[in-house]
């Protein structure tokens, strides 16, 4: 049985029926993927830790494991059977179009992924019959299905979204957020820090691991369990808000180990149901919760594997910039991307908003290229993964499917990262001025990316009324000028 180093979990896939008298078990470490990218080391560290924990919870259990080291996972499987000959490897269907490919080219026998409700098989035949496709369809129809927070045939409350409730922005005065739980570094921790930083030496980037990240099972579950209890209850209202005093809010932290297998999709959906149906937790923070897990993460999955492999070169507004240097020294005068870049470079993590309103809106208004983002939020946060990040890069933050997956771009000036976040307090730039030294990039780039995308933006319904805006600005050439010196000063570092 080959493990995969994002299938960590003994009841997935085969492994389930798995016995340690019939069974030997593969997990390899591949040099390959570790040398050929920059990867934050909180990121290489939980997905290495975690795969060497659950080999030796096998090992307890009395299976025969194997973790081999290897130049790829090619050579990794290839030297196993000269050494071992089984009589067949089987594996759970791998996350990533690629990989796949891989097994398919190796003869290994695959058996259907369960780290998803729904298959992506299920997801194409959903899509099929459908002219247009949305997540908050796809929502609905999982929720019917799948039986959570229903009742009988109508959604619990009357109401099926409660998203509109959760949009606040930071609430004013001092704030008490829940604490994540953190755990003490053992001895194998400190083994794989000491073997990446042999391995990739200055190749890694970001602050080592302080036990925030859960890196076995009986971790992930007691992280459950602490935010049902402890932050859930406080969720909902400011799910979008963002803080420069605080990296986690009320979020819940949990998607590394719904991503690595650590947790499943169901146990987390039954424990928020149970805690809302106990009255332990308001229906507009289970609802959001629920809505993240079995709406938006199986939605991009299922788009995922819809759209596979063309989707991950779709670029229709021809975006060619290089990544810019702030996203590798963090150093700006921007504080919203200062603060943000901060918060990924300590923990590996930020929310959602940051991700699309603030590095995402930035990358989408100077124009980067999609591939070059893709892969810095692929291996820069601790929950990155390819099926993850393509659709929300390519489709959510940067357009760049041209409407496949969202009906507008997520564009915005200045004045949406003030109304939710404190961001803007003290900046040097001011938000409301899009022309002159001190005006705000992002308001500035967001009108020259209305003027650089008119014709294309303008045909969109949602677009159309802010790009005829452009019609009533008597400084519209002195916008272009300015945001030449801009984009000059970003791909300089000097912004």
């Amino acid at each position: 049985m080959w493990v995969l180093g994002d299938q960590l979990n003994r009841n997935l896939g085969a492994m389930r029926h798995a016995t340690p008298e019939s069974t030997r078990v593969l997990l390899v470490e591949s040099r390959a993927k570790l040398v050929s990218r920059r990867w934050h080391v909180q990121r290489a560290h939980l997905v290495i830790t975690s795969m060497r924990r659950f080999a030796s919870e096998l090992r307890a259990e009395g299976f025969d494991v194997e973790v081999r080291q290897a130049t790829s996972l090619a050579e990794g499987i290839r030297a196993h059977r000269v050494e071992h000959q089984p009589s067949a490897v089987v594996a759970m269907e791998p996350a990533s179009w690629d990989g796949l490919a891989l097994l398919h080219r190796e003869g290994v026998e695959v058996v259907a992924s369960d780290q998803f409700l729904c298959t992506h098989d299920e997801f194409a035949g959903w899509a099929s019959d459908r002219k247009q496709l949305t997540m908050e369809t796809f929502y609905r129809w999982q929720r019917r299905r799948l039986g959570y927070l229903m009742d009988g045939n109508e959604p619990t409350g009357g109401r099926w979204n409660f998203d509109h409730d959760n949009r606040e922005p930071p609430p004013r005065g001092l704030h008490e957020w829940p604490q994540p739980v953190v755990h003490d570094l053992d001895d194998l921790d400190r083994t794989v820090l000491a073997d990446l930083r042999e391995e990739c030496g200055d190749r890694l980037w970001g602050e080592p691991p302080t036990g925030v990240w859960a890196t076995s099972r009986a971790e992930a579950l007691r992280r459950l369990d602490h935010a049902i209890a402890e932050v859930l209850p406080r969720f909902g209202p400011h799910e979008d808000a963002m803080l420069s005093t605080n990296w986690h809010l009320a979020h819940t932290l949990l998607s590394p180990y719904l991503n690595l297998g650590l947790l499943s999709p169901a146990e987390v959906c039954d424990a928020v149901e149970s805690a809302y149906r106990a009255g332990h937790v308001p229906l507009a923070s289970a609802e959001g919760v629920i809505r993240q897990v079995i709406g938006w993460r199986e939605y991009v999955w299922g788009l995922y594997w819809l759209w596979m492999p063309r989707y991950r070169d779709a670029n229709v507004l021809a975006a060619e910039r290089a990544l810019p240097p702030v996203f590798t020294t963090g150093r700006t005068e921007m504080r919203c991307v200062q603060h943000t870049l901060r918060d990924v470079t300590a923990h590996g993590w930020t929310h959602h908003i940051q991700r699309l309103m603030v590095l995402g809106n930035l990358c989408l208004l100077s124009g980067v290229r999609p591939s070059a983002l893709v892969e810095w939020m692929w291996t820069g946060f601790v929950d990155g993964a390819e099926w993850v990040m393509l659709p929300n890069v390519i489709g959510m933050a940067l357009y760049a499917d041209g409407g496949q997956m969202a009906s507008k771009p997520y564009a915005a000036g200045g004045a949406y990262i003030n109304r939710m976040s404190d961001y803007c307090r003290g900046c040097r730039f001011d938000r409301s001025k899009r022309v002159g030294p001190d005006a705000c990039p992002y308001t500035t780039l967001y009108w020259s990316f209305l003027d650089t995308h008119r014709e294309r933006l303008g045909r969109n319904p949602r677009m159309a009324p802010q790009v005829h805006g452009l019609d009533r600005l008597s400084d519209l050439d002195a916008v272009r000028a300015r945001a030449v010196e801009v984009l000059a000063a970003l791909d300089a570092g000097r912004l």
